[in-house]
């Protein structure tokens, strides 16, 4: 007990550290997936690519066959994806971070399959992976 009274600063500064280093994890919503997974989900033909970007963003850039409802139009044009109920959903947005809202949104639709791309188109790009537009490489 004398320990913990006499190094009680010590003590609160390594649990504040370990609550800061969880922070990341906690705030990471919805489900993943890696560049990999999502290669071989579209390559099966068994996924719906939903770019929630802008349009003049998806414009000079997408993933091919990618469909484009910006972020901000999303829950008034859910109705244009209800064909796609039965098929996993990829959610492309810049770098992975706004795809979690879209993932929400198309959740409470009754979109069951519902995953964001890790890192986004960025990191899709930064691999050299395949994309369409004006701006497309390889």
């Amino acid at each position: 007990m004398k320990f913990i009274v006499d190094n009680i600063f010590l003590i609160g500064l390594v649990i504040i550290s370990g609550g800061a280093l969880l922070v990341p994890y906690l705030q990471q919503r919805g489900s993943k997936l890696s560049l990999l997974e999502a290669t071989q989900r579209i390559n099966t033909g068994k996924a719906l690519v939903l770019d929630v970007r802008d349009t003049e963003q998806f414009a000079a850039s997408h993933l091919r066959d990618a469909r484009n409802i910006p972020l901000k139009e999303l829950a008034q044009r859910i109705g244009e994806l209800d064909k796609f109920k039965s098929k996993s959903v990829i959610v492309v947005c810049q770098s992975g971070t706004q795809s979690g809202k879209a993932e929400g949104i198309l959740k409470k639709a009754g979109f069951t399959e519902v995953y964001g791309l890790t890192g986004g188109i960025a990191a899709w790009q930064v691999q050299g992976l395949p994309t369409a537009g004006q701006k497309a490489t390889k």
